[in-house]
């Protein structure tokens, strides 16, 4: 695959994860319930550390991928407290 074809593609796609950024913001601020608001930020997330795949793909710093793993991790964390606090109303038993 040439250089330039790969440029081209990793611009697109973070041209994309900015776009899908957008709009998992507008459902966060827009959800008319919680559950509504947990998706748009579960789907933030993933966006955020898909985002800094493609910015290490682009730059070739082993930073970004180890920064990608710890907003994955704390990311399924937060998303698993969420869903407990929504689903108990508690969250440490």
């Amino acid at each position: 695959m040439s250089h330039t074809i790969m440029t081209a593609a990793v611009l697109y796609a973070q041209v994309a994860l900015v776009l899908a950024m957008c709009f998992a913001t507008w459902r966060i601020l827009g959800g008319p319930r919680a559950q509504d608001r947990i998706l748009g930020l579960d789907t933030l997330y993933v966006n955020g550390m898909l985002f800094l795949l493609t910015v290490g793909i682009r730059s070739g710093n082993v930073f970004f991928f180890e920064a990608a793993l710890v907003i994955g991790m704390l990311g399924f964390v937060a998303t698993v407290a969420l869903a407990k606090f929504l689903m108990r109303g508690e969250v440490i038993e």
